[in-house]
């Protein structure tokens, strides 16, 4: 069916005609289109670097005419230096091009309408530009020009735009166009791509007025009156009201790359920059500001180049405001609290803002300005960078300038309150808990614990307690209301001793209640009669003698959860249909009255097991109940005693128990030029124990003196390895824990290879441990300086003492 002749008639104004081959229409309508989308940067004009003017740099703040289409910037001076004019003349007798051809450019979303043909222009590169022109003729006329300098960016062909489109891409990005070039070839594609890069490497880097200014004011700091004038006739570096148009600090030009996860879509950086400003603009009239504030940190988290942009926009905005100390003033000193206390500026940067806190505490001594100028003074000299931004409740203690109260649980006894700041390290509040404790003296090591619903795992000696609190919020608007909060916990990290811990100590009550909990988690393999003998201690030790006026705990809170669960029958299992005929009837019948009847058969069957659970958990009860009588007149300290000598009978009482599963692997000789990926496509072999020759679900168990394996539920170790027979261990990947022994490597998969390996050096770092040699090695002389002292209350990172070998390093 032909097309209709108006249909055609805007179809050829729109996007021109094709005659022969020869494109009508589109160049001229470009240049004009080109001209009308030209940026004007509204901003204080790039400089180069070997260009700088004199003392006497008068800027004026950016400002819109009336009618909202001019802007008033002194650039043309910086233009002329930057862009070399062209006459029209031959393209063939350029001689500074460096590479010529013809690419093809985006033509308003052509390469998304296949039906019109993309326009190919002669493309010419020169040490200043990149120009193109309607044809590579004598006297052709040039259509456009992008300036290089060194802010310009250029990405390379991008695979998945060839797969749909068929060509691969060139993108430019200037400071007033965006050149999309496409080619068939990849290696043309390649050859421009790295031309355009050199370059723009080889381009001198470029300064802001505000670098220059910045540059001034620290080289004459120890001269008042020309600060002063520096300061008056430049309101670049005063407050203002109006909006920013431009960055202060120089940015590449080019979009963001989004192949990080993140939750926020960010535009280009001068972009973000410029919002930034309009941001902290709001703060002036906000009623609550702690939201705006967390929301530009962690801006400045997920851009870090915007950090000292930041800095300098806070800078600008506290120096000379219309009310100095009113609220707005303030607000922009809360936020640069905040600021000091997350993320350190760039040197430049942070000796311009250390003058401007001098300058603010000399012009308004004993105001609030001084105080916070004073704090932000003090947090910059401790201030390493954060994983997390501030919590809501840190922002508020930081704009009061206090510490936070942390709460730390101790299982057994009264929860802790610590005092902590922004710099805090779990360390710092595990040595504070260690002395208030009265825990100095023992043998054991002790942590802080992150505790949730789904996991629970060791705080780093150097992690912030602050992140840690800022994490636990944002879980907190995760779950749902019947899951319990984060919380932090105080507990046992290592057992080195537990046959010599006094009974009437508080250490002796955390021992006893991580004992109970690793009897509810399934990591003590004894009989179920142990089991409830071991539940009727601890109702002992809560509630002393048996009473019916006192209130019993929950049964999972007594009784492993997955000792009833075992005794119902397992589902039924039905194989899948194999042939796809039965499938196709099987997946009609489930979607008709067959299918409501089998949900209604498994919602009996639900609601039987159900029944079934609360009868077998009702039995469990009874019988606790009466071991609970025959404890009768035993006092708290005796039943936890017992509660620990029964537990203390399995032999991997102490151990760190970890989930993993098992693949045993035989050095070969060869084995020094495999990759760290070909070792685990090494055959299966098995131990010289009954570990057995297969991937296996087994327990790892990290103790003082020997790494052990245990099968779930069986009391005695499948092998165990004391440290004298490891080489070494690391991490093969994220999920991969390697562990060589003698002639052998272990592999585990894990998803807690870091808790495993920390708990490793913790062992070797307490006992003295120094870097053992390897197999068919002589032995090293001894060291002359004493081993490292591990400080009680520390759960320490990896140390240099540890026995780490990259993997595929001989040991035959």
């Amino acid at each position: 069916m032909p097309f209709p002749g108006g249909l055609w008639w805007l179809l050829c104004c729109r996007r021109g005609f094709t005659l022969l081959r020869r494109d009508y229409g589109e160049a001229d309508r470009e240049v004009d289109g080109e001209a009308e989308e030209e940026e004007e940067e509204v901003s204080f004009e790039l400089r180069a670097q070997g260009d700088q003017g004199s003392l006497e740099v008068s800027l004026s703040q950016p400002t819109r005419s009336s009618s909202g289409s001019e802007r008033s910037l002194l650039v043309a001076e910086e233009m002329r230096s930057l862009i070399v004019e062209k006459g029209p003349g031959p393209v063939e007798d350029d001689p500074d091009a460096l590479v010529k051809g013809w690419l093809q450019r985006e033509m308003r979303g052509c390469m998304k309408t296949p039906w019109i043909r993309p326009r190919k222009y002669w493309f010419v590169l020169t040490p200043d530009s990149l120009d193109y022109y309607s044809s590579n003729e004598k006297g052709a006329r040039r259509l456009g020009s992008l300036v290089l300098t060194s802010l310009c960016s250029v990405l390379w062909p991008d695979k998945q735009l060839y797969k749909e489109t068929g060509y691969w891409s060139v993108t430019v990005f200037g400071r007033k166009h965006c050149y999309r070039l496409y080619t068939e070839h990849l290696n043309e594609a390649v050859h421009w791509v790295c031309a355009v890069q050199k370059v723009i490497d080889s381009k001198a880097p470029v300064q802001t007025p505000t670098q220059l200014l910045m540059h001034d004011v620290e080289e004459h700091s120890s001269s008042p009156e020309v600060l002063e004038q520096i300061y008056r006739c430049n309101p670049i570096l005063r407050y203002t009201s109006g909006p920013l148009y431009a960055p202060l600090l120089p940015f590449p030009y080019g979009s963001l790359d989004q192949s990080a996860p993140s939750p926020r879509s960010y535009t280009t950086l001068r972009d973000e920059a410029v919002k930034l400003f309009n941001s902290l603009q709001q703060l002036e009239s906000e009623w609550d500001p702690v939201p705006l504030m967390q929301g530009i940190l962690q801006t400045c988290l997920d851009l870090p180049p915007l950090v000292d942009e930041i800095y300098c926009q806070l800078v600008k905005q506290t120096t000379e405001p219309p009310v100095p100390g009113g609220q707005g003033d303030l607000h922009y000193w809360q936020l640069l609290t905040c600021m000091s206390c997350t993320f350190l500026p760039s040197p430049p940067v942070l000796r311009f803002l250390r003058f401007h806190l001098d300058r603010t505490e000399s012009h308004f001594p004993a105001s609030e300005m001084a105080k916070y100028a004073c704090f932000i003074r003090e947090a910059l000299g401790k201030t390493k960078g954060r994983e997390c931004v501030p919590s809501l409740e840190e922002i508020l203690m930081l704009m009061q300038r206090q510490e936070m109260i942390c709460t730390v649980h101790c299982p057994g006894a009264p929860a802790c309150s610590v005092a902590i700041s922004s710099h805090t390290t779990a360390e710092e509040v595990a040595q504070e808990l260690v002395s208030r404790l009265g825990l100095s003296q023992s043998p054991n090591l002790f942590a802080l614990y992150e505790q949730s619903r789904r996991r629970e795992q060791p705080v780093g000696s150097a992690t912030l307690l602050a992140d840690v609190l800022t994490r636990f919020e944002n879980l907190a608007g995760e779950q749902q209301e019947q899951d319990p909060p984060c919380r932090l916990c105080f507990k046992h990290y290592g057992f080195l001793d537990t046959d010599n811990v006094p009974r009437d100590s508080l250490e002796f009550a955390l021992l006893f209640e991580q004992a109970h909990e690793m009897v509810l988690r399934g990591y003590v393999p004894t009989s179920e009669e142990t089991l409830q003998m071991l539940a009727a201690l601890r109702l002992q030790s809560l509630n002393s003698d048996f009473s019916t006026h006192t209130p019993f705990p929950h049964l999972e809170e007594l009784f492993p959860p997955h000792v009833l669960h075992a005794r119902l029958p397992p589902p039924p299992h039905r194989p899948p249909p194999k042939c796809r005929g039965a499938r196709l009837r099987m997946g009609l019948l489930a979607g008709g009255l067959w299918g409501q009847a089998l949900a209604k058969q498994r919602a009996e069957r639900d609601q039987r097991l159900r029944g079934r659970l609360r009868e077998e958990g009702a039995n469990t009860m009874a019988a606790i109940v009466e071991k609970w009588k025959l404890l009768q007149g035993m006092g708290r300290p005796e039943a936890m005693a017992a509660y620990v000598a029964l537990v203390r009978e399995w032999p991997g009482f102490g151990s760190t128990l970890f989930d993993v599963d098992l693949h045993t692997v035989r050095p070969q000789p060869d084995r020094a030029w495999r990759q760290p990926w070909q070792l685990v496509a090494l055959t299966t072999l098995s131990l010289q124990s009954p570990v057995g020759t297969g991937p296996q679900h087994l327990w790892l168990g990290i103790g003082a003196k020997a790494v052990s394996l245990y099968k779930p539920g069986e009391p005695e170790p499948l092998d165990s390895f004391c440290y004298g027979r490891i080489s070494s261990f690391g991490a093969s990947d994220r999920s991969t824990f390697r562990l060589s022994v003698e002639d052998q490597d272990l592999l585990f998969e894990t998803s807690q290879v870091d808790e495993i390996a920390q708990l490793l050096n913790t062992y070797l770092a307490s006992a003295g441990a120094r870097q053992l040699p390897r197999p068919q090695e002589p032995p090293t002389s001894p060291p002359t300086s004493e081993p490292p002292v591990l400080p009680q209350g520390v759960c320490p990172v990896a140390g240099p003492w540890q026995l780490r070998s990259p993997v595929g390093s001989s040991h035959s």
